[in-house]
Order: structure tokens, then C-alpha cells, then sequence
């Protein structure tokens, strides 16, 4: 498994954002993607919620998202 980055959640006690890169998350040849989860309890191995973003992505969504800031 890769590296996880984890960021403290805003507003929670102990919530984690978790952002990793995965390989193959689909079975063999299926496309590396980046995977944010969600964890409000912490456990950022095991979050609520995730999102996998195809690597070619990454980058559109990055701008979309400064671009809210």
C-alpha cells in the first residue's frame, strides 16, 4: 500500500482527510488513481467516505478547487 498523507477535519473531534495514491484499485489494469477519504472517527485506514480520482484528474480538480477557495 502507498503512502498516506492525513489532515486533521475542521470541525470534528477527531476526523481525518486521507489521501493516498493507489495502484491497480480495481483488479489488474485498472487505471492508478488518487483516493481521498473522509473519517470522522479517525480512522483514516477505514473512512466513511472516499472518492478515487483517475490520475489524468488530478490536476482539473486541483484548479477547481482553488478556484473555490
Amino acid at each position: 500500500m502507498a503512502d498516506m498523507t492525513t489532515i486533521a477535519l475542521e470541525g470534528t473531534k477527531n476526523g481525518v482527510i486521507s489521501v493516498m495514491k493507489i495502484e491497480e484499485p480495481y483488479g489488474a489494469g485498472s487505471g492508478t488513481v488518487a483516493s481521498i477519504g473522509i473519517s470522522l472517527s479517525g480512522d483514516a485506514a477505514n473512512p466513511e467516505w472516499k472518492v478515487h480520482i483517475p490520475l489524468s484528474n488530478v490536476d482539473a480538480v486541483i484548479e477547481a478547487l482553488q478556484g473555490i477557495r
